[in-house]
């Protein structure tokens, strides 16, 4: 059976079993702090979340879940931040098994590669640099966390916390100052939302990315069209969301806040709009401009093949070049020196479209059933097709065909909407026969 899947359908098979297993752990008494049995679309709810690295919760993690339900849901973080079937292909290296042309392929589509070369070395050099910055990320952060909860627990909240930003999954202990508070208690502390933000970008910007830049150093111009998309359109939209943030939130939730307390807050807050899901102002205060700039930021995502969603900056930066190209009446869009093929253009757009439609839809329905605001919903519905986590509060209030609508959200988010929707069709062979072509009004 395994043998007739495609690599497609055993990655989103995989995923589905993963997040069943965590379900199965989560719903243990001895995983809840009150030592009873957690309902199933709740832990379901807990796991998705975890495995698609979202971060929506509708529990508290730091109050309602013991160590060992926050140990799945880090396990689950881990795993579905750098894939499952990533780590299962290190293991596999490290037992000395010959992967094969079939797993190799899977691997590759794991990784959205189109090469199946030196994919072994590839993914060790993932994991072992995923380690060096969560590691790094650890060491960091046990300053101030040793400092605010002693030497046992920060530590363990460091190491938490490090996973949940590198990984892009926003879940946080910070629930014992607050519930539900994330780091608005921390908003101000230099070392906390400079680390959380690095690991944030990097995790984001994507694995060959980092090959890229591995084996070229700072040489721009030796880098592929591809890490120089990341790279660029990553800076426009972290840049750019900070300065909007700052003059949107000037009089709102910014006021009175000195200057350089305000920088950070607004960068902070458009690094983790990217996928990270963590935050360190009132999301239920901020203004309408600034909940439409979150909803375009958690739309555009991070960068293809690494732990973040989204749209990927790839396809945004398709997709406007594109336009660009069509309103100076080019005949191909470039960029960088290189044109971009048809197919590239196509598959940016449809990846909007789904994306778009599968948001619109889920919208839809939730405010069908509950009477909720239209931008409380619209900002949890991109929240979750993106895999961000941030939410202005609605998510606890959700009722139960709204939490499966987010489940399946985020869901898709992770896996890839146009991907999945694909994975469970069969391809059919082109027709023999060509219709004629004729041409239609557009616009």
């Amino acid at each position: 059976m395994i043998k007739k899947l495609t690599n497609v359908q055993i990655i989103a098979i995989g995923f589905l079993l993963l997040v069943l297993v965590g379900t199965g752990l989560l719903m243990l008494p001895f995983a809840s702090a009150e030592g009873e049995r957690t309902s199933f679309l709740t832990a379901l709810f807990t796991a998705v979340s975890a495995s698609c690295v979202t971060g929506l919760v509708l529990v508290d993690t730091a109050t309602h879940w013991t160590v060992f339900g926050q140990l799945v849901i880090l396990f689950l973080i881990q795993t579905g931040g750098l894939g499952f079937i990533t780590i299962a292909t290190v293991f596999l290296s490290f037992a000395r098994k010959n992967l094969g042309l079939k797993n190799r392929a899977l691997m590759a589509e794991s990784l959205n590669s189109d090469k199946i070369a030196g994919l072994k070395e590839t993914t060790k050099r993932i994991l072992r640099w995923t380690l060096i910055f969560e590691g790094a990320g650890t060491l960091l952060l046990s300053v101030p966390f040793i400092r605010e909860f002693g030497a046992l627990k920060g530590l363990y909240y460091a190491v938490f916390h490090s996973v949940s930003a590198f990984c892009n999954a926003g879940f946080d202990l910070m629930g014992v100052r607050g519930r539900f508070s994330s780091f608005e208690t921390m908003s101000d502390d230099i070392i906390v939302n400079i680390v959380f933000m690095l690991l944030i970008s990097i995790g984001g910007i994507g694995f060959y990315v980092w090959e890229d830049v591995r084996r070229n150093g700072l040489k721009f111009r030796r880098y592929a069209l591809h890490t120089k998309l990341a790279l660029t359109v990553s800076a426009i939209l972290t840049f750019g969301g900070a300065i909007l943030f700052l003059v949107f939130e000037s009089g709102g939730v910014l006021t009175g806040v000195p200057l350089h307390k305000a920088i950070l807050r607004s960068l902070f807050q458009s690094v983790t709009c990217r996928t990270a899901g963590f935050n360190t102002i009132d999301l239920g205060a901020i203004s309408t401009p600034s909940l439409l700039l979150s909803c375009f930021l958690m739309f555009s995502g991070g960068s293809t093949g690494s732990t973040a969603g989204g749209i990927k900056t790839s396809t945004i930066a398709v997709v406007f070049i594109f336009l660009f190209t069509s309103l100076r009446a080019r005949r191909r869009p470039m960029l960088f020196g290189r044109s971009l093929s048809d197919e590239a253009v196509k598959k940016a757009s449809g990846v909007i479209c789904f994306n778009a439609a599968l948001i619109f839809i889920g919208a839809v329905i939730i405010t069908a059933v509950q009477n909720l605001s239209l931008g409380d919903v619209l900002f949890e519905t991109f929240s979750a097709m993106g895999t961000v986590g941030m939410t202005t509060g609605i998510t606890r209030t959700l009722a139960p065909i709204s939490k499966c609508v987010i489940i399946v959200l985020m869901f898709f988010g992770r896996v890839g909407s146009v991907t999945l929707a694909s994975a469970f069709f069969e391809k059919r062979a082109e027709p023999r026969v060509m219709y004629p072509v004729e041409e239609i009004s557009i616009g």
